[in-house]
């Protein structure tokens, strides 16, 4: 019980629990209700990153202080899903719990993901095209267009294995993230477990897929059609999934197995129990 830790949280066993139990309503979840819910997140998480962008632009601002500052900012977007209700993605590797206790299916863990995926990238490309429209890249004499051209260059440049691994630990942070603001009773208590893993692998250069189906595309509009920034590499839609690829397979070993499944083994692992096929 809570009690033991002497403060008024959930215990990692009971965050198990909840993990668990939650993990069994994503996963069962209307298709129509699960598709919005996962537009919302892509578009949240890109609020997060448009907050970043605007830090990580101001030249005046020393590299430690962009990066934190930057990462800080950034959490307004899990924040936005924890306390406002969304779908995402990276966060929803966390199912891997309620499978491995036999009370989701590898189906409906597989549809859950592949169908709030899908929802991510269509909220964060669509606030992309929003964001275009609005011209808030032409801000600072061009320097957020230009900061937006050049984050995105460097994703797709990125060898494939450098973007993997880069995206494993990137969603061991966020998982952790979640993990602990499940933890919290107030909207105070989880803003304050979302932000400190969350600024950690912003500040790291971590890659989250979510995140980048935002910068990637609003970069390709930059380049295509803008008035701002000088284009140091052309992006294509080849480039922007030779980077989701291994950025969404490293976010799912690091949600899935180095915290999903190790919490799992850890609180909920009981000896004979057998998964559902």
């Amino acid at each position: 019980m809570s009690e033991i830790f002497g403060f008024d949280a959930f215990s990692p066993t009971e965050i198990a629990a909840q993990v668990e139990k939650i993990g069994v309503v994503k996963a069962r979840l209307p298709l129509l209700s699960m598709l919005m819910l996962s537009i919302l997140a892509g578009a949240f998480i890109g609020l997060g990153a448009l907050y970043f962008v605007l830090v990580k632009s101001d030249p005046s601002l020393s590299f430690a202080a962009r990066q934190v500052l930057g990462g800080v900012v950034f959490s307004l977007g899990l924040l936005l899903v924890i306390v406002a209700g969304a779908e995402l993605f990276t966060g929803n590797n966390l199912l891997v719990m309620a499978w491995a206790d036999g009370k989701i299916s590898t189906l409906e863990l597989l549809r859950n993901w592949a169908i709030v995926c899908i929802g991510n990238f269509i909220g964060a490309a669509g606030l992309a095209l929003l964001v275009f429209l609005s011209r808030h890249p032409e801000m600072n004499n061009g320097a957020i267009g230009q900061q937006y051209l050049e984050i995105a260059a460097a994703k797709v440049t990125m060898p494939f294995w450098t973007a993997f691994f880069k995206g494993v630990l990137c969603n061991v942070l966020v998982c952790m993230a979640v993990w602990m603001a499940l933890a919290g009773r107030s909207v105070i208590d989880k803003a304050v477990a979302i932000v400190f893993p969350i600024s950690a692998f912003v500040a790291a250069g971590f890659e989250h897929s979510v995140a980048n189906m935002y910068l990637i595309p609003l970069a390709m509009l930059l380049e295509t059609f803008g008035k701002t920034g000088t284009v140091t590499h052309t992006i294509t839609w080849f480039d922007f999934f030779g980077n989701l690829v291994p950025v969404i397979l490293g976010n799912m070993i690091g949600g899935s197995v180095l915290v999903g499944l190790v919490y799992h083994v850890i609180y909920r692992r009981a000896p004979g129990k057998h998964r559902d096929a």
